[in-house]
């Protein structure tokens, strides 16, 4: 067995005993990071004398739960990869099935805003998919917007500070926009989480009231201010929220086709809803 493979071996037992969830993965993307490679040609890899070293250093800080995205300090997140560290929440491969929806409607030329943007993960990722749209991402949190803005760099997306919720955000665009999506905080206070997201995620960006529905609820009216006729909007929740999340919508009156979606697993993740084109 060479040494890299003994290394791995070391590592995967250690990250096992440590309670992370995807050991092995874990291992190998943080040998790949080290030597400058993807995962799939560590095989070929021949490490430095300084090596093993630097790598067990890398494990160890991975066995005390600290996220993988910030030792590496990136996400991938559907086409794109985003910068990630302390201060701004972790996009999840979840979320890439909002955006997959979010990208199959986007128009050329449309008007796009991704709220509780974050890492602007859903904004950069779809401004990718369809150039001439106009994407602008909010984000409220000063440490979240470090990274809303550098991912934004280089990019079309507009990056704003402002609060999601707030009656007077964007109002220079009522009704004008086509596409909305949301991953907001949305998890109810005191639920158990692994230590990954309990001790890192910023608890601006995970926790939302009692019922997990403090963020989302708001949103709705923004949504419906902003959106033109026929503009649509799509917003993540947590497991338990899929019903009381279409609630909202179908409750407001203002939206109909609101449909509960699933990511790849199964589980319900989002809820989708069109702008009604008329007060019937």
């Amino acid at each position: 067995m060479s040494h890299l493979r003994l290394l791995l071996a070391e590592a995967i037992e250690s990250l096992s005993r440590a309670g992370v969830s995807s050991p092995q993965v874990d291992a190998e993307e943080l040998a790949a990071y080290l030597l400058g490679i993807s995962r799939m040609r560590l095989r070929f890899a021949v490490p430095t004398a300084e090596f093993p070293q630097r790598y067990r250093d890398l494990v160890a800080r991975r066995a005390q739960r600290i996220p993988l995205q910030h030792l590496t300090g990136s996400a991938p997140f559907g086409p794109i990869e985003v910068c990630v560290g302390p201060g701004v929440f972790i996009p999840r491969p979840e979320t890439e099935s909002l955006y997959a929806w979010a990208a199959g409607e986007l128009a050329s030329a449309a008007t796009v805003i991704e709220l509780c943007a974050g890492s602007a993960a859903l904004a950069v990722a779809l401004s990718r998919h369809e150039p001439t749209a106009r994407v602008v991402a909010i984000e409220l949190d000063h440490e979240a917007l470090i990274y809303t803005r550098r991912n934004a760099a280089q990019t079309r997306v507009e990056v704003i500070q402002a609060d999601a919720t707030s009656p007077e955000l964007l109002t220079e665009l009522n009704g004008a926009v086509d596409l909305i999506v949301a991953n907001p905080p949305y998890i109810p206070d005191g639920a158990e989480l692994e230590p990954e997201v309990a001790q890192h995620d910023p608890p601006l960006a995970l926790f939302a009231g009692a019922d997990g529905l403090a963020v989302i609820a708001p949103l709705v009216t923004v949504a419906a201010r902003l959106l033109r006729p026929g503009g649509v909007i799509g917003v993540e929740h947590d497991d338990s929220n899929g019903d009381g999340t279409c609630e909202l919508f179908t409750a407001s009156g203002l939206f109909d086709e609101v449909v509960q979606r699933h990511d790849l697993a199964g589980r319900p993740r989002f809820v989708t809803a069109r702008r009604k084109t008329s007060a019937s």
